[in-house]
C-alpha cells in the first residue's frame, strides 16, 4: 500500500483558494461631512491571531517599520477529518489516455477520491468598530451559509470540483483590557469548512489492443487439447482505451459459430463419461439421477 510516492497539491490547492476569497477586500474612511479621505485594502496573511496579538502588545505604538498594522485578516487550518456522509465507491476508477509523439498511448486509471473536512478559522482585526464592520458585513452575504469554489484537483486526469466553504459561527471579541495606554484590537471570528477530496496515486498501463482467449474441450485431464483460440482486435485498430469502438461482426459471429460447436462436443463427451461411469458402479439412487439431470441441463443451457 504504502512506498509509491505522490504528492498532488490538493491540501494546498483548497488552503490557496480559500485565502484568496479574502483577498480583495477594501474599506473607505470618511469624515463628519461624508467625504472619502483614505482607502485601503486590508492585508491578508496566514497564521494564528495570537501572534498578531503579541506584536501589538509588545509595540503599543507602533512606530517601527516592522508593525503590525489594522485592520488585518487572517486565517489558519484548526482540524482535518474524515466525512463518511460523501463516500464513493471504493472499486470504481478514473481514466484518461494519454498519448505523445515518442511513446504509445497509454491509460492512466485512479481510484475515487476519499472524502474529507478541512476547518479553518478566519478572524478579523480592526482598532475602530467601522472598520471591523465594513469587513464583516463584505463576507457575510456571499455564504447562505456555503460559498463553492472551483479548484483544478487533478490536473493529470483533467479533474475539476466544486469545493463547498461553509460557514460555521461568527463571534466577537474586543481585546480592550488595561488602562488606555493599552492597544485595542477588535476582533470578529470566522469559522469555516470546505468540503473536499484527496487521492490516491495514479497508475500508468499500457491500451490493450488485442485479446487472446484459448478454449479447451476437456479440462480435467493432465494435457487436455485446445480447440479454439479467439483473438479479437478494436476496429479500427487505432482506437484508443476512451473510443466508442467494436470488434468486427465477422469475427464475433464466427466466435459464437464455433463455441456453440465446442459447447455441443463438450455435452457429448459428458454423457458418455457419466453413462460409462455408472455401467461400472451400482444403481444409482433417485438424488444421483436428478442430481446428473441436473448438471446436463445446466450444460445445454
Amino acid at each position: 500500500m504504502l512506498g509509491q510516492q505522490f504528492y498532488h497539491e490538493t491540501m494546498r490547492k483548497v488552503v490557496v483558494a480559500f485565502g484568496t476569497i479574502f483577498n480583495n477586500i477594501n474599506i473607505v474612511r470618511k469624515n463628519n461631512s461624508g467625504t472619502v479621505i483614505q482607502r485601503m485594502k486590508v492585508p491578508l496573511a496566514y497564521g494564528p491571531k495570537q501572534k498578531f496579538l503579541v506584536r501589538l502588545n509588545n509595540d503599543p505604538s507602533l512606530k517601527t517599520k516592522t508593525a503590525v498594522t489594522l485592520p488585518r485578516i487572517g486565517f489558519e487550518i484548526n482540524n482535518l477529518s474524515y466525512d463518511p456522509v460523501r463516500k464513493l465507491n471504493r472499486v470504481q476508477k478514473f481514466k484518461k489516455v494519454k498519448s505523445s509523439s515518442t511513446k504509445s498511448n497509454r491509460l492512466d486509471t485512479q481510484f475515487m477520491p476519499v472524502p474529507y473536512n478541512l476547518d479553518f478559522t478566519l478572524f478579523v482585526m480592526a482598532k475602530n468598530s467601522d472598520d471591523a464592520l465594513q469587513i464583516v458585513e463584505q463576507i457575510l452575504p456571499y455564504f447562505q451559509p456555503d460559498y463553492t469554489v472551483t479548484i483544478n484537483d487533478m490536473t493529470d486526469m483533467g479533474i475539476k470540483r466544486d469545493v463547498p466553504i461553509v460557514l460555521g459561527s461568527v463571534s466577537y471579541e474586543d481585546n480592550y483590557q488595561g488602562n488606555f495606554e493599552e492597544r485595542r484590537a477588535i476582533i470578529y471570528t470566522l469559522t469555516f469548512t470546505a468540503k473536499f477530496y484527496l487521492y490516491g496515486p495514479v497508475t500508468s498501463d499500457k491500451v490493450i489492443k488485442t485479446v487472446q482467449v484459448d478454449q479447451y474441450a476437456d479440462s480435467q485431464i493432465n494435457a487436455p487439447s485446445r480447440e479454439q483460440r479467439y483473438t479479437v482486435t478494436p476496429n479500427p485498430a487505432s482506437a484508443d482505451a476512451d473510443d466508442d469502438s467494436e470488434p468486427d461482426d465477422d469475427i464475433l459471429r464466427n466466435v459464437f459459430t464455433r463455441q456453440r460447436d465446442v459447447f455441443t462436443r463438450q455435452i457429448a463427451m459428458s454423457k458418455r463419461r457419466m453413462f460409462r461411469k455408472s455401467a461400472k458402479q451400482p444403481k444409482p439412487s433417485c438424488k444421483t439421477i436428478w442430481q446428473q439431470t441436473y448438471f446436463l441441463s445446466l450444460i445445454h443451457i
